[in-house]
């Protein structure tokens, strides 16, 4: 049984989502990082030994999502439906079920530090767990995956520092065996991308230096706080 990648993301528009980015940024500058942080999530796509699904966040966004990784064979498109976000993973989840993918592996796309470490540890983990999660620094979480449908999620604390210990606590109760990996971290806040330029520093994948040069840009240009 392979275990599906899905990437659940939004188109980058300029002046849509990251408003804190914005505040501090600048619609056009929030646009470009919002777009090098897909490119990261595609990039980890693309490499997947298995299949991928992209789950953009409207059916008027299937056509750009198809030529995203327009040259992978394994890679299929399913839109996300509406409703608030723990709504349309239920439903998201739902419909790969019943299109025989029983093992899943839910991602977003603003975790640029994810790495063939984490990918490997969460395959490694669902041998032994129905359910596993990859909580983030903030409190919500970077990686979602299971072998078994969602509980309700539409009733979770969604983008609160709250969110990843209450989909904990949501998974347990309704009986789920979970493993917890190592905390990561996410790219929501202006000092998120100042950290990158420390923590990308290293990393050699393409996207991820494509994201760094940005970051570096911006913080210098910014005046945010570089990580020590």
């Amino acid at each position: 049984m392979k275990t599906t990648l899905v990437l659940v993301c939004k188109r980058p528009r300029p002046g849509e989502g990251k408003q804190r980015l914005t505040a501090k940024l600048g619609v056009e500058a929030t646009y470009l990082v919002a777009q090098a942080l897909l490119n990261c999530a595609l990039e980890d796509a693309l490499s997947w030994q298995g299949p991928v699904v992209i789950a953009p966040a409207t059916d008027n966004d299937t056509t750009w999502a198809a030529g995203l990784l327009a040259t992978a064979p394994h890679v299929t498109i399913f839109p996300q439906t509406h409703g608030n976000l723990g709504q349309r993973l239920n439903a998201l989840d739902t419909t790969l079920r019943q299109h025989g993918m029983t093992s899943l592996i839910f991602i977003g796309s603003d975790a640029p530090l994810l790495g063939d470490a984490d990918y490997a540890g969460c395959l490694a983990a669902l041998q032994d767990y129905q359910t596993v999660l990859k909580p983030a620094a903030d409190g919500g979480v970077v990686m979602m995956a299971s072998h078994l449908p969602w509980p309700p999620l539409d009733k979770l604390p969604w983008s609160t520092d709250q969110l990843g210990k209450a989909l904990l606590n949501c998974c347990q109760r309704f009986g789920q065996t979970i493993g917890t990996l190592s905390t990561g971290a996410d790219v929501d806040q202006p000092q998120d991308i100042a950290r990158l330029c420390m923590q990308l520093k290293n990393d050699p994948r393409p996207a991820r230096r494509r994201l760094l040069a940005l970051a570096c840009t911006l913080t210098m240009n910014n005046g945010l706080d570089a990580c020590r």
